[in-house]
């Protein structure tokens, strides 16, 4: 007997996921616990194994597509089994454009081609919305005597009715940690989400652009820089460190960590600092609500990690306060490289309270970045660079010395903090890697 595969959940607060490549053709051979598809969830690639042995017999929802938990994906069963119309099965080529409400059998599928019906109109009175045989001819005989046969205009579908059209195959990857509504317009007596801001685009010569898909990644931190910049008011201040004493610190201490199979990065001292900067100054250690500012028991450093053209990931340090420079360290090390080879789980890019940014790896002085909603701020680390500096010397006053410097940049939401708040934070980040013992 054939055997469904669902979309899994894959935590409590993941609904839903993005199929980004399937790992088997239709007629080809799986094996139990053998990868069958990759799925995307809130940036993090996961392998779906097939949980029976058997051939594919058919695949329901195309790459690219993005549908909830429990969602239908596919029947593995014996090469060449028969499956009836009530199993659902659709074209493994079915394109996005043309996947109706439910499931259609190959005979509606055959007649709505024919007939030139956009099945996504047509009404289905069948098990769960499926559209029968009855319902497209229904259709069809209404159409042709409303004298528009061969004339199909697509009605503009509201977006709560264009939701239940697909049957929980949303087109777009779901944005965590917040959930932001798109602004809502008043039209009549309802209220109806604004169309997403866009720059006009100029006519240019097919010839001289070329069109890159997005990717799911991409799309999920697009929609997310424009949601957080849209949420709050940010505000950057930069202030810079003499890392001399972290650099010797660190310099007496790698072969200790080595030995433990650690790798010790500036980013462990950054994050160090940011960690005790957080418990002197909780404030800064919140989100916003519209009751109030919630306060986070935890601290979770969030800690931005580039994927090279593929985007970015934030994979999250749980109660980070509780962990010494060796445990960040090891924490780094694991979840970067965990991130770069596509093996964190969904869980570990959640909860983040606190994020910190090294862009200074590539040669950035000084950014501006962008909060990661719903926390309160973020802090960007540039570059250390030897410069020359003016310092104070017991006996010989103000002289000029070399000293390995680096720019701090902390963005903050303006509703959260004020610019004071923001500086005494970041001026304790300061004085604690300038102070490291």
């Amino acid at each position: 007997m054939a055997v469904q595969i669902l979309m899994p959940q894959f935590g409590e607060s993941v609904v839903e996921g993005t199929i980004t490549k399937w790992l088997k053709s239709v007629g080809e051979r799986v094996e139990e616990f053998e990868p069958l598809l990759e799925v995307n969830t809130d940036k993090v690639d996961t392998e779906v194994p097939s949980p029976a042995a058997g051939t594919l017999l058919a695949v329901l929802v195309p790459e690219g597509t993005t549908v909830r938990a429990g969602t239908p994906l596919a029947w593995i069963g014996e090469a060449g089994e028969l499956l009836d119309e009530a199993a659902g099965v659709s074209a493994a080529t079915m394109d996005i454009g043309e996947r109706p409400a439910g499931f259609i059998s190959p005979l509606v599928r055959r007649i709505a081609r024919e007939h030139q019906v956009d099945l996504r109109l047509v009404q289905g009175s069948g098990e769960k919305g499926r559209i029968t045989k009855k319902d497209i001819q229904a259709y069809i005989e209404k159409r042709d005597r409303a004298g528009e046969a061969g004339k199909l205009v697509q009605p503009a579908v509201p977006p709560a009715t264009a939701a239940e059209a697909l049957e929980g195959l949303p087109v777009s990857p779901s944005i965590e940690p917040q959930q932001v509504a798109r602004p809502m317009r008043a039209t009549g007596a309802e209220l109806t989400p604004s169309p997403p801001l866009s720059a006009p685009v100029e006519e240019i010569s097919p010839s001289a652009e070329t069109l890159l898909p997005l990717n799911p990644v991409r799309r999920a931190i697009a929609e997310h820089m424009v949601i957080s910049k849209r949420t709050s008011p940010h505000v950057t201040t930069v202030m810079e460190a003499d890392l001399s004493r972290v650099t010797a610190h660190r310099q007496s201490n790698k072969e200790a960590f080595a030995r433990d199979g650690v790798n010790l990065t500036f980013t462990a001292y950054f994050i160090a600092a940011a960690v005790q900067a957080l418990k002197a100054h909780p404030l800064v250690n919140s989100s916003w609500s519209e009751e109030g500012i919630l306060l986070h028991r935890q601290i979770n450093i969030g800690m931005a990690t580039s994927l090279g053209e593929e985007g970015l990931i934030v994979p999250v340090i749980k109660d980070a306060d509780r962990l010494s420079l060796l445990g960040l360290a090891r924490a780094i090390n694991d979840l970067a490289a965990r991130a770069r080879q596509k093996k964190l789980q969904p869980e570990e890019v959640k909860g983040g309270t606190f994020t910190v940014t090294n862009h200074g790896v590539t040669g950035s002085l000084f950014a501006t970045p962008i909060i990661n909603q719903p926390q309160c701020a973020i802090l960007g680390v540039g570059a250390i660079q030897k410069r020359a500096v003016v310092v104070s010397h017991p006996e010989l006053g103000d002289v000029i010395a070399i000293r390995p410097m680096v720019y701090l940049s902390l963005t903050f939401d303006h509703r959260i903090l004020d610019g004071a708040a923001a500086d005494n934070f970041l001026r304790k980040v300061v004085e604690l890697l300038e102070n490291w013992s």
